[in-house]
């Protein structure tokens, strides 16, 4: 196994929508061990703490959009470390609501583009993200981050996505809750998408091994953003946006140890954790336990959990 050095970037994003709590998630990933699981792994692990917004105006208490200069503030200060650590190793945003993934995702686009190599986006989420803030029904950022990234237009004072990541490029698993509008732009997309029906009928490796072969040929980097809503609320109910029917405890965890057997991941989100919806950290550690198998933990090297 290759050593990496892994950057835990602390984004206690809690402006992406209205119901509050993905601001703890950043301490709870520390509190369930990720940083020992990784350095157990034989990686170096530097946690560069919990960052703040750039400065921003203040937020009306109304409006249609949920807390939108502070997503802006939050998006700058993002993109700006992420273009910085990924110089120097694996970031990991640990979030915070998927809001913050407007910003590690441009910011690691603005990298890749500077190094010359593609960037690739593996989106494990219930939701397409797609929306533009005019889109979006109910004005929670957090389901913009796709559209923002890929260069779609309505963003206005966001900062401007020099290095769109191409549609074509990214590839969306565990889909379940597509609104209309979302569904109409996407469907006029290059986005790969593949929903739970598909998963059902033909399983999760094979759509996931046609798209690392397409990274690994264009010798690209590889984000990944992992929405806990990505799996059944059954086995990780943290999570505000709750939608039955995702991805099994070993689906997850097929899809990270492929991602490791790849050897691409470059960068790597963990978002909408709520430690306030938890059952006694269940959630919390079962992503540390995928996010360690995305980095090498092997399937006989899984911890018992006990949680009565």
């Amino acid at each position: 196994m290759t050593q990496k050095t892994c950057f835990l970037v602390g984004a206690p994003v809690d402006s992406g929508k209205r119901r509050p709590g993905c601001l703890m998630g950043p301490d709870a990933y520390r509190t369930a061990g990720l940083a020992a699981a990784l350095s157990g792994l034989g990686h170096q692990v530097k946690d560069l703490g919990n960052i703040a917004p750039a400065p921003h105006a203040p937020d009306a208490e109304s409006g249609a959009v949920f807390a939108l200069n502070q997503t802006i503030g939050w998006t700058s200060a993002l993109a700006e470390i992420a273009e910085q650590t990924m110089a120097d190793g694996l970031p990991i945003f640990l979030g915070g609501d998927h809001s913050l993934s407007l910003g590690s995702v441009s910011g690691v686009a603005a990298y890749a583009a500077s190094v010359g190599r593609p960037l690739f986006v593996l989106w494990l989420d219930a939701h397409t993200d797609f929306h533009t803030p005019q889109s979006s029904d109910s004005g929670n950022l957090h389901g913009t981050p796709v559209g923002y990234f890929t260069g779609r237009s309505g963003f206005d004072g966001f900062p401007e996505v020099a290095q769109p990541v191409p549609q074509d490029n990214i590839c969306m698993i565990g889909l379940r809750s597509v609104d209309s509008a979302e569904r109409q732009a996407l469907e006029a997309s290059a986005i790969h998408r593949h929903d739970m029906r598909d998963i059902d009928e033909n399983g999760i490796a094979g759509p996931l091994a046609q798209f690392l072969k397409r990274v690994a040929a264009a010798n690209g980097l590889l984000h990944v953003s992992l929405d806990v809503d990505f799996l059944d609320p059954s086995v990780a109910p943290a999570v505000g946006t709750t939608v039955p029917g995702g991805a099994t405890v070993r689906e997850a965890h097929l899809v990270c140890e492929m991602l490791h057997d790849s050897g691409l991941m470059t960068s790597l989100d963990l978002v909408e954790l709520n430690p306030f919806l938890d059952e006694r950290g269940r959630t919390a550690h079962l992503m540390v336990d995928l996010c360690a198998s995305a980095l090498g933990r092997r399937v006989f090297d899984r911890p018992t959990r006990s949680y009565t």
